[in-house]
């Protein structure tokens, strides 16, 4: 990677996300039953000026896969970040935000398109937030006839190990 691209990594605020994160989460909504999952993410670097980006859950305490998605997250040529996020469920989402001085990236979204076959989901909201080596997210979904609701939150620490 050029110089020049490291330079729009680190400016953006890429840099703080990057590696792999562990923890755990809870989800509501008033359509399901309350849950626990612990979950993986990581945002890995490559030699272009973005990074992947990849989360894995699973259901606590038994462990079942409940949900994955992936996708980029790359500098804007104004200062912006954009996370580019693909689900198996059938959806794709792009959201704009920048990292304020306390590592927040509040995420506007952009787009959110979906296949004829996936479940009515209207909008997503996503919230995350970078302080040391913890990353806590929060996410909003509005589907079917229930308005923008949260949904999730979790609290991942940064993993020094494979």
């Amino acid at each position: 990677m050029s110089s020049t691209d490291q330079a729009a990594l680190g400016g953006a605020g890429i840099d703080r996300f990057t590696g792999r994160w562990v923890g755990a989460g809870a989800g509501h909504f008033p359509t399901i039953d309350d849950f626990e999952y612990s979950e993986e993410i990581e945002f890995a670097p490559t030699p272009k000026p973005f990074v992947t980006y990849s989360s894995r859950t699973r259901g606590l305490p038994d462990g079942r896969p409940l949900h994955m998605e992936s996708g980029y997250l790359r500098p804007t040529p104004g200062g912006e970040l954009e996370l580019l996020v693909s689900q198996p469920t059938g959806f794709v989402e792009i959201h704009r935000g920048t990292v304020d001085a306390e590592g927040t990236l509040a995420l506007t979204r952009l787009t959110l398109a979906a296949s004829p076959d996936a479940k009515p989901v209207h909008d997503v909201r996503r919230v995350m937030r970078v302080q040391g080596d913890t990353l806590t997210y929060d996410l909003w979904m509005a589907h079917g006839d229930t308005p923008l609701t949260h949904h999730l939150h979790a609290t991942l620490h940064r993993a020094t190990d494979r």
